[in-house]
């Protein structure tokens, strides 16, 4: 899949050509800015051709208004601390709420979500698993006449624009932002002009990994001796990321970083390290839960999942009391150094 990473301002230009021209294709709003990360901010996702006014179903006036949630899995921390925020901020705000989850498959993911519309829920509330795929689901909810409220990973603009589908909102990590604050802690560490033979274990298939790559490799473009050697599609999965790193030092014995863009990620790329009885590499990346700060694991940057499901919920409720949602909220990471370990709930 094609993940066209554009600056705001060639965005805007682009915005304002296709007004010009009556184009249907979706135009992105605005980035917000990042919160504490200097200059770096994070590109904004297109929210799809929008109609003039988002849909209420009759569910959004019940006495307590029913809330869907999916979410790709529970076997990722990450996403076990956002159930239990969408849970506890459902209960907190007068809402019923159902969390499916799809054991990362994007078909059942689908499966799961048609039969959450059936039961004509308020609003949906969407982590989808790959970004392609989960234009489909979108679609879905929009034919439903159910408002899309979306979470952690950005839906594919393209895969929404093939298939005129429009989310309201989008709230996540600023994801670039984040691969810059890695970058710049390994330039604190190793030095501005350090020898840096850097491999990534990443996942292509989703925008927000792709944000976090290139945030680090255009900060760590400031210094002139690193290089980027390699990239392994480790999957969000630790299992599948402890191999494809095992598979990135045997064939680039050379490299002496790993850049791990999710928690699973980071959590394979130091076992992996580990079982070759390597501790030579240095490991910066997304954080593994609760996975101590300490010797080659260097540092990492985390996201707060539990608030993001809560934020979300928050956010349903504001709009039924009349907000205008922001099309985009993006959060602010907190990076954890050497002899600090991430609490529960703080991951990658």
């Amino acid at each position: 899949m094609r993940k066209l990473i554009l600056s705001t301002s060639v965005m805007l230009v682009i915005v304002a050509a296709l007004v010009l021209s009556a184009c249907t294709v979706p135009a992105a709003p605005a980035a917000a800015p990042a919160a504490d990360a200097g200059s770096a901010a994070a590109e904004a996702p297109a929210q799809g051709v929008q109609p003039a006014s988002i849909p209420r179903p009759a569910a959004c006036d019940a006495e307590k208004p029913f809330l869907a949630v999916s979410l790709p899995n529970m076997t990722n921390p990450y996403y076990v601390a956002m159930k239990q925020g969408f849970e506890e901020a459902a209960a907190a705000n007068g809402f019923t709420v159902e969390v499916q989850t799809g054991s990362d498959d994007d078909a059942m993911q689908l499966a799961q979500v048609q039969a959450l519309l059936e039961k004509k829920p308020c609003a949906l509330a969407f982590n989808g698993g790959k970004s392609e795929p989960a234009a489909g689901i979108v679609k879905a909810a929009n034919d439903a006449g159910v408002p899309v409220f979306t979470v952690n990973v950005i839906v594919s603009p393209e895969a929404m624009a093939d298939q005129k589908a429009w989310i309201v909102q989008y709230l996540g990590a600023n994801n670039k932002a984040g691969g810059t604050q890695a970058a710049e802690q390994v330039l604190k560490d190793l030095g501005a002009d350090a020898d840096l033979k850097i491999g990534f274990v990443t996942e292509p298939d989703e925008v927000p990994t792709v944000l976090r790559d290139q945030g680090l490799e255009e900060a760590i473009a400031a210094n002139p001796n690193a290089k980027i050697v390699a990239k392994v599609d480790g999957n969000v999965k630790p299992d599948d990321s402890m191999k494809v790193t095992t598979e990135l030092m045997q064939g680039n014995p050379d490299i002496n970083v790993i850049f791990a863009s999710t928690g699973p990620g980071t959590y394979g790329a130091l076992q992996a390290l580990r079982s070759m009885g390597n501790d030579k590499v240095l490991v910066y990346g997304f954080c593994a839960s609760e996975e101590p700060v300490t010797g080659q694991y260097k540092a990492c940057v985390s996201q707060e999942p539990y608030a993001y499901g809560q934020l979300v919920v928050e956010q349903i409720k504001a709009w039924l009391g009349g907000a205008t949602p922001e099309k985009e909220i993006l959060r602010p990471l907190k990076i954890f150094t050497d002899g600090q370990t991430p609490a529960p709930g703080e991951v990658g």
